[in-house]
């Protein structure tokens, strides 16, 4: 098996994490990445008919993933048990988790900051946590597209959530903004998510 994880920005997997690959003739990264893709449309439709219920819990947030990769990978929906080269100790991650669903609460109650910068934080803050053992980055896009819609009632951002296959100057353009979000600074992920680009 080649691999998967040569993307710039892209998690690595363990052994035991490539073990759960439920198609067992992938050999390639666009492979992986059109089955994946493919899970990912299926998760939007999914999105579209389902029932509103509170998104901004574990429980929905397992679930979403569950539903953009359970197609592909054994371990959709679950937490990571292994350390990565990004995120906080995985034993940390329920609790990480926790406290950031309730800052967005308080966020969103408070009108702390404008709903843009509440949905910047929220993705930005669910990348670093890094809940699972991949596509965290396609998770928390479309996790914050559906608090967008779902919550602060405001049109989607404008990147490109199921284009997966990727490595250009806007990939490169997103993770220089996430980075620069590690340092408190949110200017230049704003200005992409409302920017004109549709590739990430």
């Amino acid at each position: 098996m080649n691999d998967f994880h040569s993307l710039n920005g892209a998690t690595p997997l363990e052994p035991e994490e490539m073990d759960e690959l439920k198609i067992g003739h992938i050999t390639t990264r666009e492979e992986l990445n059109r089955f994946e893709q493919d899970n990912i449309h299926e998760a939007l439709q999914w999105l579209e008919g389902r029932r509103r219920v509170d998104i901004l819990t574990e429980k929905f947030i397992k679930t979403l993933h569950q539903k953009m990769f359970g197609n592909v990978w054994r371990w959709a929906g679950t937490f990571r048990r292994s350390g990565k080269n990004i995120g906080v100790d995985w034993v940390q991650i329920p609790v990480s988790l926790h406290t950031l669903l309730q800052d967005v609460r308080y966020w969103i109650e408070h009108n702390t900051f404008p709903t843009d910068e509440i949905a910047v934080r929220f993705h930005h803050q669910l990348v670093s946590i890094h809940l699972f053992p991949n596509g965290n980055g396609r998770h928390a896009r479309l996790m914050t597209d559906v608090l967008l819609k779902d919550v602060l009632k405001q049109a989607p951002f404008t990147w490109d959530v199921i284009d997966i296959d990727v490595e250009d100057e806007v990939r490169n353009l997103y993770l220089k903004a996430l980075r620069a979000a590690d340092h408190g600074d949110y200017s230049m992920l704003l200005e992409f998510v409302r920017s004109n680009q549709r590739k990430i």
